[in-house]
């Protein structure tokens, strides 16, 4: 088979690149890949968490008591902004079957003679429920949960210091001796956009630079128009992967400040850094993507084999690039995988420059790890030159 090129036409880089763009435009999974994917994915987690956080979470509550004290309970947590108290169970059993099916997130339990009993000082226990298997959800019930149940507990020690003759302003110090200013860095706004938006969408684009790139490579071989590629390349691998990979490379670019501009500007995530150093790191984040995907085609030249390693890698990289779990606490023998991947240093160049906004310095080995995967394909040219001089497909 081959591509319909000519051997009179002519050769060189720019032949290559036009045969490349022609490649592109005729394929419709290279459209998909590259630009139809990518804009859908920033368009869906953006919107997703146009929010910031969730809202509203589906919750029950389990009144036993049926006194005053409980139903102003029930009132404070009604107003939370986290909880939406879909129904009022009347047993345990009743709202645990719900949280079983998955119509509420978790529940919250006053028991039998609960007024009572906190009025004589017996300490009756408030229980609550949360479905952690759904974390987001059922840690925002948690949290919302327990300060309500910690301010029932200060309300109620109030009225009882209030009525032995202890004044409000008095009383308050004993309760709360130490005040708490909590001021998140890089995140203030708690917005779990600002997290996994600069997380995931860099980590979808690191996995479909790769899988395209091993993808346009792999295809010459299955082909059989590796030779006709090398022939336009006067013989030289590295012409021909360059002038081949440039018109993607283009795109990718294009792509990616896109995505910035996206998240950044339209968006308004935080940016407290420099915008050189940010479009910088993108750029050399693309080259680097791509130099990985050469460098396991060269280890692997075979469609099947490469594609599925860096669809591997890509998936994984979600999870071993500590995003959400720091490698510090990882076991060290994984620890070793969440350096491997390109993604794991854009994240800590974005967590530098635009979240904590540091001078370059802080970041300059994280820029240098990029050099590192643009330079590895040149250690396995030699072995995609051999197969694409003679290309076996193996299906």
């Amino acid at each position: 088979m081959t591509d319909g090129i000519q051997p009179k036409e002519k050769r060189g880089i720019r032949a290559i690149m036009v045969r490349s763009v022609l490649q592109i435009v005729r394929r419709p999974l290279m459209w998909v890949g590259m630009i139809g994917l990518p804009l859908f994915l920033f368009l869906f987690i953006t919107s997703m968490f146009e929010e910031g956080l969730p809202t509203r979470i589906p919750a029950a509550i389990v009144d036993r008591d049926g006194t005053s004290l409980s139903r102003e309970i029930t009132q404070t947590l009604g107003g939370m902004q986290m909880v939406d108290l879909t129904r009022t169970a009347n047993s345990y059993s009743e709202a645990r079957a719900a949280l079983q099916e998955g119509k509420i997130y978790g529940f919250f339990l006053i028991p039998e003679n609960f007024e009572a009993n906190l009025l004589s000082g017996r300490s009756p226990e408030i229980t609550f429920y949360t479905n952690m298997s759904y974390f987001v959800p059922g840690s925002m019930l948690f949290k919302t949960f327990k300060a309500t149940a910690i301010y029932t507990k200060a309300g109620v020690a109030v009225n009882v210091a209030q009525a032995v003759g202890v004044d409000a302003e008095a009383a308050a110090p004993l309760l709360q001796p130490i005040n708490i200013a909590s001021r998140p860095i890089g995140n203030p706004q708690l917005n779990y956009g600002i997290y996994l938006g600069n997380s995931f969408i860099p980590g979808v684009m690191q996995l479909m630079i790769m899988l395209m790139t091993c993808f346009s490579l792999g295809q010459e071989i299955k082909r059989h128009t590796s030779t006709r590629l090398l022939q336009m390349a006067n013989g030289s691998i590295y012409r021909a992967v360059f002038a081949k990979m440039l018109p993607q490379t283009i795109i990718w670019f294009v792509m990616i400040f896109f995505m910035t501009a996206w998240l950044f500007k339209y968006n308004g995530y935080t940016m407290s850094g420099s915008w050189l150093w940010m479009g910088l790191s993108e750029l050399l984040y693309v080259l680097a993507c791509q130099g990985f995907a050469i460098f396991i085609f060269g280890l692997l030249p075979n469609l099947r084999l490469s594609l599925s390693i860096c669809a591997l890698t890509g998936i994984l990289s979600f999870s071993i690039a500590a995003f959400s779990f720091p490698e510090q606490s990882m076991y060290p023998a994984m620890s070793i995988f969440s350096w491997l991947m390109p993604v794991r240093y854009n994240f800590l160049i974005y967590a530098d420059q635009a979240l904590a906004g540091r001078h370059i310095y802080y970041s300059r080995i994280w820029f240098a790890a990029y050099f590192i995967y643009i330079a590895a394909p040149v250690t396995v040219m030699w072995r995609i030159k051999r197969w694409m001089a003679r290309p076996v497909y193996c299906p």
